[in-house]
């Protein structure tokens, strides 16, 4: 468990292989609930390589100095983040 929001990660190692490698994440909200969304990786053992970027925002609650995670949302292609920033863009322009 993380006790800061700059200890949260996504990245993963299991073996001694980084089976989840995070490569970016942006800090959308801060506090006792805190939302962080994540760019990432994930090893592909079949290719032994990296598969294709891959984002995911998650909440995460402290309690007791310690942050866990609560929920998440995985955007499963780079089509459907496309049409994630296209909508929200149609409604925060109204």
């Amino acid at each position: 468990m993380a006790s800061t929001i700059e200890e949260i990660t996504v990245s993963y190692e299991e073996d001694g292989v980084l089976l989840v490698k995070e490569l970016d994440k942006s800090v959308l909200s801060k506090g006792a609930w805190t939302t962080i969304m994540f760019r990432y990786q994930q090893w592909d053992a079949k290719t032994s390589a990296y598969g294709p970027d891959k984002y995911s925002i998650r909440r995460y609650r402290k309690m007791n100095d310690q942050y866990s995670q609560q929920s998440k949302f995985t955007i499963s292609s780079v089509a459907q983040a496309e049409k994630i920033v296209a909508t929200l863009q149609q409604w925060i322009k109204g």
